[in-house]
């Protein structure tokens, strides 16, 4: 979120990583969505036996995870370790509130359930597509 110094602060459960971070995340979105397009596309084109088409999973998850984290401006992984980051990549700042903690680690099981989500429905309707 952003505060009235035009910069962006941490929200627990909300926001937790900030232009920088952000910027790696967006990378990341179009890295893997590339890397899913690429996969469908070799698959179909080699007419490779149909129970493959379930590893599509992967590359759909991590994109589900990647996007979220740039949309959301959160990220999983210090989410779980309890940190944020509003400067300069490679530092850190330890959530010190348990409480603020807590938020954070729901909101990084809720995404990354959504990802598993996103890479099930994605790899079996691959999987169901002719």
């Amino acid at each position: 979120m952003v505060n009235s110094e035009n910069k962006y602060d941490y929200i627990p459960g909300t926001c937790n990583i900030g232009p920088k971070e952000i910027s790696i995340r967006k990378k990341a979105t179009i890295l893997v969505a590339i890397i899913c397009v690429a996969f469908v596309i070799l698959m179909l084109m080699f007419h490779v036996n149909k129970t493959w088409r379930l590893v599509l999973f992967f590359p759909a998850a991590a994109f589900g995870v990647t996007f979220q984290q740039w949309y959301y401006k959160f990220c999983v992984a210090f989410g779980i370790k309890g940190i944020f980051n509003f400067g300069e990549l490679g530092k850190s700042f330890t959530v010190v509130q348990k409480e603020d903690y807590k938020k954070d680690r729901i909101k990084a099981a809720k995404m990354m359930m959504a990802a598993i989500l996103f890479g099930l429905i994605t790899s079996i309707l691959f999987y169901l597509w002719p």
